[in-house]
């Protein structure tokens, strides 16, 4: 490869390559899903959509299980809540991001696939439970944060609390098929805040 000068330029490691990749066939996998539901989702359909081969798609992700995690915190992605002084602020931007997140094309499916992919008999539950340590792991640390503030109660069951605002979203997207809002989150802030604040 040559500059505009006509010099020859070194051509850097191929990450932003794998980069690439990596979102192509997490797109297909998305994609796919939102289409034509999680039945369309073969190793071989995401590899011919995403425009690489089948060897590559499973270098990087052995299993369908790995794929499918994979393609869902692609979409959902880590969270960094800074320290707002106020553990309802907090746990508001929290609800807000992940609902908009859910509430991008495809992710209700995928989101259901996940759960449904978790409930199979090859299934590994290490890897579904560390995917959801992963996505709740910023609610935690809000949640714990709160306590050291003390504008949550120390004896509060934050374990149970995560649950609570996580399946919160969740379950309005995939049990009850419908996209959550403004509205929602509004109304999960509050009902925590109750149970759990001084």
């Amino acid at each position: 490869m040559a500059d505009e000068q006509g010099q020859r330029v070194r051509r850097g490691p191929g990450r932003p390559r794998q980069e690439h990749m990596n979102r192509a066939v997490l797109d297909a996998v998305v994609d796919l899903v939102a289409e034509s539901g999680m039945g369309a989702l073969t190793m071989d359909a995401v590899a011919a959509r995403a425009g690489v081969s089948k060897p590559a798609v499973y270098r990087r992700w052995p299993t369908k299980q790995d794929l499918i995690i994979a393609a869902a915190e692609s979409r959902i992605g880590p969270l960094n809540v800074p320290d707002l002084g106020d553990f309802r602020a907090e746990l508001r931007v929290v609800l807000t991001t992940r609902m908009e997140a859910y509430r991008q094309p495809g992710v209700g499916r995928l989101l259901a696939g996940v759960i449904g992919a978790a409930a199979e008999a090859d299934a590994e539950p290490a890897a579904y439970r560390a995917y959801t340590a992963r996505v709740m792991s910023e609610t935690r640390h809000v949640l714990d944060r709160g306590v050291a503030r003390g504008d949550v109660r120390p004896d509060a069951d934050l374990a149970a609390a995560a649950t609570l605002v996580a399946s919160s979203l969740l379950f309005r997207l995939v049990g009850e098929q419908q996209k959550p809002d403004e509205a929602l989150v509004e109304s999960v802030v509050e009902l925590i805040g109750r149970a759990i604040q001084p």
